[in-house]
């Protein structure tokens, strides 16, 4: 008997260390970080460029590509396959046997390995087998309609009358397949307009990102912003354009997702994409080893949540559906929905009642408060791969929804910043006084938004002052007597800041002289919003 049990335990741990694992390959450096800092346009695109100096932002290590030499070297290495890539995090998902994947630590260009299975790390995770995209899978019923009420429910109607259709902002919409996109009626009008850019099927490895049809749920998606049917549909941005990407995979759940997320990220950003929706979330996975828990779901632990954090350090606006857990044991919302600094959106009814499905804010988001914001996901206005318009349940349908009404919001006030926009957003919603984790601050009303923007803007124009300009030594600044203080931040034209202090109405003055002569951005900031203007530190 103890002859075959220990033949049974070596047959297991022969099959258990062959087994297929998932990992996150971390490596040391990058080729010629200086000199493509040094020469931004040889690995961004100039509208990238542009958004980044717009907004202050430093063009760094991460926006430097990951050296393929080292990419090579892996895809090389005995029973190992490299699956995705990431420049911000300079990494590499692989697949391979645990053995395979711990011996990559002996390469000199590898500085550690994250195994997509805790266990194999220093920490651990819970598990549950919730999938969260059941209740998105069921269409309610074919109905011939129109989008109105998903529209005046944010007072998206009243932007478009004012001629804010999203026009200049592009969108890049990241989900699971875009079937019928390029051929489909709904789209002619986007396509006619030379609004809809292309994109990538990260998944397949192809540029050919209409192809795949194990899933219309990008086409869905996309079509309560983009799609317009005479009369009959007008999604909520249908001047903005757009890519699509594809990193969902319908067949399977597997943490490769969240890599190929993140490579479709990066690829937005080096575009210069201004917005990135997302409907998909990550919870659990078909290995229960991998899955997370709901505690987990505090912006710092899910590899797709930190990639969105840097989305948005990068100057993307990224709005995420909040997930489908809200009558479930999970409940809370998913990743990446749970980064702090992101837009989650939940999901209300026509009626603005909660939708019992929609994901919940919960004491795993310690200081911040999800979902942000709720839209119609409640028997929304969808389009399907076969041009037919129907309703579906989810808060993948109310994220995009609000995602292309903030597009035309963001035509509105082109100067305000992503976290501009995400404050006026919330300040203009049903419950901004009161939020709670179900409807999060409520139901935005855009057009507000546009007005709260334009007179924070007004009372900075009229009241606030700063002078000289050109200044040589002390920058004086004048504020409203209504505020009682700002912060003040000076930047240099590449986003490094130089200077932060806060001045009132009696201690009002910034010594600038050790700043060198040239051009440098001021950004003032009260507890409501904040704007950016320019001045030049003279030498004379």
């Amino acid at each position: 008997m103890r002859r075959i049990f220990i033949l049974i335990f070596l047959v297991f741990v022969a099959v258990y260390s062959n087994a297929q694992q998932d990992a996150w390959v971390y490596l040391t450096d990058k080729p010629n970080v200086s000199n493509s800092i040094a020469n931004p346009i040889s690995v961004l695109s100039q509208k990238a460029i542009d958004r980044k100096q717009q907004q202050n932002i430093v063009i760094d290590a991460r926006d430097v590509p990951v050296n393929e030499t080292y990419i090579s070297e892996l895809k090389n290495q005995a029973g190992i396959t490299v699956l995705a890539k990431s420049k911000w995090f300079n990494a590499i998902h692989v697949r391979g046997t645990e053995i395979a994947i711990n011996a990559l630590v002996d390469l000199t260009f590898v500085n550690h390995i994250d195994f997509a299975n805790p266990n194999l790390n220093t920490l651990s995770r819970g598990t549950s087998d919730y999938n969260q995209t059941d209740v998105e899978d069921e269409t309610i019923a074919f109905t011939y309609g129109d989008t109105q009420n998903q529209v005046e429910m944010i007072s998206v109607h009243e932007l478009h009358l004012a001629d804010f259709t999203g026009e200049g902002i592009t969108i890049a919409v990241i989900d699971a397949g875009f079937p019928s996109v390029n051929t489909m009626d709904a789209f002619l009008r986007l396509r006619d307009n030379n609004d809809l850019l292309g994109g990538y099927d990260f998944v397949d490895r192809t540029s050919d990102v209409y192809a795949s049809t194990a899933s219309d749920h990008g086409t869905k998606v996309l079509s309560t912003m983009a799609a317009y049917v005479e009369g009959e549909f007008v999604g909520t941005a249908p001047d903005a354009s757009y890519y699509v990407f594809r990193t969902e995979d319908a067949g399977s759940e597997n943490p490769v997702e969240e890599s190929y997320w993140v490579e479709a990220a990066e690829r937005a950003d080096s575009l210069g994409v201004d917005i990135i929706n997302t409907s998909l979330g990550y919870t659990t996975y078909d290995n229960a080893d991998y899955s997370y828990s709901p505690s987990d779901m505090n912006g710092q632990v899910a590899y797709i949540s930190r990639g969105a954090s840097i989305a948005a350090e990068k100057g993307i606006l990224v709005i995420v559906s909040a997930g489908n857990s809200g009558a479930t044991d999970w409940q809370t919302v998913g990743a990446p929905a749970d980064s702090p600094d992101v837009l989650s959106i939940g999901a209300v009814d026509a009626n603005g009642d909660y939708a019992y499905f929609s994901s919940q804010g919960s004491a795993a988001q310690v200081g911040y408060q999800k979902p942000d914001v709720v839209a119609r996901g409640g028997a929304a206005y969808v389009i399907d791969e076969n041009n037919t318009i129907v309703q579906n349940n989810g808060t993948s349908f109310s994220s995009p929804i609000l995602c292309g009404g903030i597009a035309s919001l963001w035509q509105a006030i082109p100067e305000a910043l992503p976290t501009e926009i995400m404050d006026y957003v919330r300040q203009s919603a049903s419950q901004y006084n009161a939020p709670d984790d179900f409807l999060g601050y409520g139901i935005p009303d855009l057009f507000q938004a546009k007005n709260l923007a334009l007179s924070f803007d007004e009372t900075i124009r009229t009241a606030f002052h700063f002078y000289p300009n050109p200044v040589r030594s002390n920058l004086n600044i004048e504020i409203p007597s209504s505020i009682a203080q700002l912060e003040v931040v000076i930047y240099s034209q590449l986003g490094q800041e130089m200077v932060r202090q806060v001045v009132t109405e009696n201690a009002n003055s910034i010594n600038v002289s050790n700043l060198v002569s040239g051009l440098y951005l001021i950004q003032v900031s009260s507890d409501e919003a904040s704007k950016t203007f320019k001045f030049i530190r003279s030498s004379n």
